[in-house]
């Protein structure tokens, strides 16, 4: 059995728990939280055996992996200390902001014999093959359009003048590495590198992003990722070839997909999917990786390289807030 402890008691954590709950082979162990008040209560909520208030408690403990959910801001230096302490990493997005401190860190991870990725719905799930094989389907792809917009919760909190973490530039968020990321990685995963890449940024008065949009140039296609945490968006996502159209309703979980011939004969690709069963299957690639990393090193690999060249694109996307 392999123990996992969670750091943070948000609601991503409570899913990546529940989908870690189909996972035979993952336990459950401790929650860290410098409230131990909230500690306690996430764990007597979720069943974590134990509540770390120290971080340096659970750098020592025997927890196995370690899944990190903390603020953006926190992901390289507490991800640098578990991997130096041995312990196997699953961060949520974004790993690291930077390309340079993303790869410092595989290096740690590989040094101390230890595996390290970043918690991406898209990559983990079976989804994503199913993409791949109808998009070989369109014919020539000329337009792409994939779409996250999504009206933040917080966002009313902002209007009245409170600063929530994730409009908090200290905090490394907003909308670019909160929902752009999501569109970065089909785009890249299904395309490759751009040639060039075209970026607008709209930044609130506080310095975050609130919302976006890119151009991703090939040579013949042209990719635009639009994303936004001040509006929602109701139309899908969009793959367009001369032989059909694939309309995506979830880019982030990669569900409700649908492939359109040009007669507008319609083919549900992939359904609407529980989010516990996508994070599950981020929760099964850390197990497998884990338990036989030379039967999944093609797979472990894949990831890294995509991860590799998604911060790589986004450090492109990132205008500087006039």
């Amino acid at each position: 059995m392999i123990k996992y402890s969670v750091i943070g008691t948000s609601w991503i954590t409570e899913s990546f728990i529940q989908g870690a709950r189909l996972v035979d082979d993952l336990v459950l162990d401790g929650v860290y939280s410098r409230s131990v008040e909230k500690g306690g209560a996430f764990a007597e909520k979720t069943g974590a055996k134990r509540v770390f208030s120290d971080f340096s408690e659970l750098l020592s403990s025997d927890t196995d992996l370690v899944y990190v959910a903390s603020p953006n801001s926190c992901h390289y230096d507490q991800c640098k200390a578990l991997l130096k302490n041995k312990k196997h990493v699953i961060c949520e997005k974004p790993i690291t902001i930077t390309l340079d401190e993303y790869k410092e860190l595989c290096a740690l991870a590989d040094e101390n014999g230890v595996i390290y990725f970043e918690a991406i719905m898209y990559m983990h799930s079976p989804a994503r093959k199913v993409l791949k094989e109808a998009v070989e389907k369109l014919g020539v792809i000329r337009s792409v359009t994939f779409d996250f917009s999504q009206l933040s919760s917080k966002y009313a909190a902002l209007k009245r003048g409170d600063l929530p973490n994730i409009f908090n530039p200290e905090m490394k968020t907003g909308a670019l590495n909160d929902l752009g990321i999501y569109c970065v990685y089909p785009a890249v995963d299904l395309f490759g590198m751009p040639e060039k890449i075209v970026p607008v940024q709209h930044f609130l008065h506080m310095g975050a992003d609130g919302n976006g949009s890119a151009a991703f140039v090939y040579a013949d296609k042209v990719v635009t990722i639009v994303y936004s945490k001040t509006g929602q968006s109701r139309a899908p996502s969009q793959i367009m070839g001369d032989e059909g159209t694939i309309t995506i309703g979830s880019i982030s979980q990669t569900d409700n997909i649908y492939m359109y011939n040009n007669q507008g004969e319609k083919t549900e690709l992939v359904p609407d999917i529980d989010k516990k069963h996508h994070m599950g299957n981020e929760a099964q690639s850390a197990c497998n990786f884990i338990t036989s990393l030379k039967d999944n090193r093609c797979f472990y690999d894949e990831c890294r390289k995509t991860n590799e060249m998604v911060l790589q694109c986004m450090e492109k996307m990132r205008v500087e807030n006039a």
